[in-house]
């Protein structure tokens, strides 16, 4: 869940490419190159931007939300974490806000992976092993809380934090549901709304709402077969 995240890096590289091509006079089509032909250069921006660099930025945010959430978390802190100067930061992102409402954004794009085990109490078992290891994970849980309590305050991060929570696990939750009702463990129809909150609600108050450091033994089975038993009564 912490990581990840796509880059401008391809059309980089694609722009350094035909920028060094074009200046050695290499590229297809080319005729000779007389010694005093002006050498192109890569424009500035988007071609000189290291995904090494990007990717340094992007973990040193998820630690800096977790060592002192989003209210004190500063572009210089964040550099200083990274391993860069401010500079760096900036020309990525205008701001701490939309550094942290791009990082929100692609972990809804990136959502988790679809679980196939044949079984409708399966996949949920295996849902909620993934889940449960994500949200008890330490980063997570500093960073989760801090970010819905700035939600409330703050409406762009309320609605990336709703894409990341709710439409990240609603694709999930629909192919589950699609693959039960194919093998006719629920009927055609139900709510994917209703086995959404089913499904995701009971480990999302553990983890996020209550915070219990330890579950139960037992219990992520015991919840796969209880939340395997409901959707079939819808």
């Amino acid at each position: 869940m912490l990581e990840r995240m796509t880059t401008n890096a391809d059309a980089t590289g694609a722009v350094t490419g035909a920028a060094t091509r074009a200046g050695t006079g290499t590229g297809a089509g080319s005729g000779p190159v007389s010694g005093k032909a002006p050498r192109r250069r890569a424009p500035a921006g988007a071609a000189v931007l290291r995904e090494d660099v990007t990717e340094a930025i992007r973990a040193a945010v998820f630690e800096e939300l977790a060592a002192v959430g989003y209210a004190r978390m500063s572009i210089e802190g964040i550099a200083r974490r990274a391993g860069v100067g401010k500079t760096a930061v900036y020309r990525r992102w205008r701001s701490k806000l939309h550094l942290v409402l791009d990082l929100v954004s692609a972990i809804a794009v990136q959502g988790l992976p679809a679980p196939d085990t044949g079984s409708l109490e399966g996949d949920l078992r295996l849902l909620y092993e993934v889940t449960s290891r994500a949200l008890r994970h330490p980063v997570a849980g500093q960073i989760i809380p801090d970010l819905q309590a700035e939600a409330a305050r703050n409406p762009e991060i309320a609605d990336a934090m709703q894409k990341a929570l709710r439409e990240g696990q609603q694709g999930v939750t629909n192919g589950i549901v699609a693959a039960a009702a194919a093998r006719g463990e629920v009927r055609e129809g139900i709510s994917l709304d209703l086995a959404l909150d089913l499904m995701s609600g009971p480990l999302y108050w553990r983890a996020v709402v209550v915070r219990s450091p330890k579950l139960p033994k037992g219990y992520l089975a015991s919840l796969a077969r209880a939340t395997a038993a409901a959707l079939k009564a819808l």
